[in-house]
C-alpha cells in the first residue's frame, strides 16, 4: 500500500463489508510548510477539516469492526474530495481566508510544487481506498458499502443553516434515499437532500471509487455543532449504529450496479 503518511487506515483487518470514509478528518500540515502562512488559528476553522468526522469514523469503524481511511492532512495543503482537473484541488482561498503558500500552487505556475503534493499526499490517499475496496471484492462474498462522512458549519455568508445533516448522492440512490428516509423519520432532525451541498462533482472520492465501480454508497454530511463533542460524536455514532445496518442489508443494495453520474457527457440527440 501506499505511503502511510498521508492517511491513517483505522482497522484494516475488520469486516469490509461496510468501509468509512473521512477525506477531510485532520487539520494537519506536514512540518516542512509550517502553517501555509495563515494564522494557526485559522486551523481550527472548518476550512482546515471536518469537524468531528475523524472521531466518528473511528466510532463507527469501532462499533461495526470494519475499515476507516482518514486523511492526515488538512484540505488546505490539497483536498482529497477534488479530482485532478478541479481548480479548487489546492485551495488559494477559504471562506475569506487568503492561504499565501497556495497562491502560485497550480498546473500552470509552481507545477513541480502541485504535483509533488499530487504525488506525495492526495495520490497515496486515494491508492489506499482502491486498495481497501480491492480487498473487499477480492473475498468474493458481499459487496461493500461505502460510507463517507463530512461536516459542514452552521452558518455560511450570515445565513443560518437550517439542515442538521444531509446526505449528498449523484444518482444511485440505494444507501442514500433510505437514509434520508430514515433519518428524517426520527422526528428530532432537518434532514437535506443533496443539501447544503449537491453530491455530483466530477471525479471527487465517491465518483472516483463507487459510482465508476457500480458500488452502493453515500455521503453524510453533519452539521458541526452536533459533532464538535465527545457527546455529540458519541450520540451520532449510537444514531447511525441503530440505523445503518437494515438500510446496508436491504433488497438489491448489496449489487454491483452503474448508476452513472450527472456529471458524465451527455449523448447528443440531435
Amino acid at each position: 500500500m501506499s505511503d502511510s503518511s498521508s492517511f491513517e487506515l483505522v482497522n484494516p483487518t475488520g469486516n469490509s463489508d461496510l468501509i468509512i470514509l473521512c477525506d477531510h478528518a485532520s487539520n494537519a500540515v506536514p512540518t516542512e510548510y509550517g502553517t501555509l502562512g495563515l494564522a494557526a488559528t485559522e486551523f481550527h476553522r472548518h476550512i482546515a477539516y471536518d469537524i468531528g468526522t475523524a472521531e466518528l469514523g473511528r466510532a463507527l469503524s469501532a462499533h461495526f469492526d470494519c475499515p476507516a481511511v482518514l486523511g492526515r492532512y488538512s484540505r488546505l495543503l490539497v483536498d482529497l474530495n477534488r479530482g485532478m482537473d478541479d481548480p479548487t484541488i489546492v485551495m488559494k482561498l477559504s471562506d475569506g481566508a487568503i492561504i499565501p503558500a497556495n497562491a502560485n500552487v497550480d498546473v500552470f505556475k509552481d507545477v513541480a510544487e502541485f504535483e509533488h503534493r499530487i504525488a506525495s499526499y492526495h495520490q497515496p490517499y486515494h491508492d489506499a481506498v482502491d486498495q481497501v475496496i480491492k480487498g473487499a471484492l477480492a473475498k468474493g462474498g458481499r459487496v461493500p458499502v461505502i460510507l463517507s462522512l463530512h461536516s459542514f458549519t452552521p452558518s455560511w455568508r450570515g445565513r443560518e443553516r437550517r439542515w442538521h445533516a444531509g446526505v449528498l448522492w449523484d444518482q444511485d440512490p440505494r444507501l442514500s434515499l433510505p437514509l434520508i428516509k430514515v433519518l428524517g423519520e426520527t422526528g428530532d432532525l432537518i434532514v437535506g437532500n443533496n443539501e447544503p451541498y449537491g453530491g455530483y462533482l466530477k471525479g471527487d472520492t465517491l465518483y472516483k471509487h463507487c459510482t465508476q465501480r457500480g458500488l452502493p454508497h453515500a455521503l453524510l454530511e453533519i452539521r458541526q455543532d452536533l459533532i464538535d463533542t465527545e457527546a455529540g460524536q458519541l450520540s451520532w455514532a449510537r444514531r447511525l449504529s441503530d440505523i445503518l445496518p437494515p438500510l446496508l442489508d436491504a433488497e438489491g443494495v448489496r449489487e454491483i450496479s452503474y448508476f452513472g453520474s450527472r456529471t458524465d457527457p451527455r449523448p447528443r440527440t440531435d
